[in-house]
């Protein structure tokens, strides 16, 4: 399983503007420079080093050529709010910049299930990170967006990686303290060339029947739990068959 985990750092819009103020309605005429990706930091799971790949003073191109390499290597692209913002994002430079399509990449967006599983107070990287793993996101002000965009400060640039970086290895910390409650995306087990009935977030066959249930429609299921990693699933009637006769033969 190559599953990556990876976060973008983005430059705003350089815009001409008459005045400041909280209600200020500006359009695309007004832009004078078009946003772009400042960097992006990636891990593979389990290893720990973070990669990165920055842009070559304001011209994201390049950037998104190598990642999109990387990127296609991936059984699985993990980001927090990835869905609607980091491959929008990458979706929307790849095509300005008139390079090839990219595949349909499938994803697990942990803002997504936190939202959908959990009632926290937020859902932010920041206090996830803070309340699952006891860490925070480091700290920056919007000064360090401007000293890379406006002045091409070389430290700035360091900082604003360092920041990405932290981020990608929180995102990790955080996948894996909710992944069990999660409907995984790829099924580890079938991935390993293993079968069904096998735990699909860790691929063990350590597994035991917790419960049986009947849908609407009179369809048997079974409810699962890996003793491994304590994941709970739900198999077919006929996959438990499956199961139950190689039970048999141990």
């Amino acid at each position: 399983m190559k599953r990556l985990f990876w976060d973008i750092e983005t430059s705003p819009n350089i815009c001409f503007s008459w005045r400041t103020g909280f209600k200020i309605n500006l359009t695309p005429d007004n832009i004078i420079h078009e946003r772009a990706i400042i960097c992006v930091c990636y891990k593979w799971e389990g290893n720990k080093k973070v990669h990165c790949i920055k842009w070559d003073q304001g011209d994201d191109t390049q950037l998104i050529k190598d990642f999109a390499v990387i990127a296609e290597q991936a059984d699985e692209l993990v980001a927090h709010n990835g869905d609607k913002f980091d491959v929008k994002w990458f979706n929307g430079r790849n095509l300005i910049h008139g390079l090839p399509s990219l595949p349909d990449y499938k994803t697990f967006d942990t803002l997504y299930w936190s939202r959908r599983l959990f009632n926290f107070n937020s859902h932010s990287l920041d206090y996830l990170s803070q309340i699952l793993l006891g860490s925070r996101k480091i700290k920056v002000d919007y000064s360090l967006w401007k000293r890379i965009c406006l002045d091409n400060d070389p430290r700035a640039m360091a900082d604003m990686v360092k920041y990405c970086k932290r981020d990608v290895t929180l995102l990790e910390g955080v996948y894996n303290k909710i992944i069990s409650y999660c409907k995984v995306k790829t099924h580890i087990g079938v991935l390993h060339g293993d079968e069904r009935w096998t735990c699909p977030v860790c691929g063990s066959g350590d597994v035991f029947k917790s419960k049986s249930r009947v849908t609407t429609k009179g369809m048997q299921q079974h409810q699962m739990q890996c003793k491994g990693c304590g994941k709970y699933y739900t198999i077919s009637n006929l996959v438990f068959k499956q199961y139950a006769s190689y039970k048999l033969t141990r």
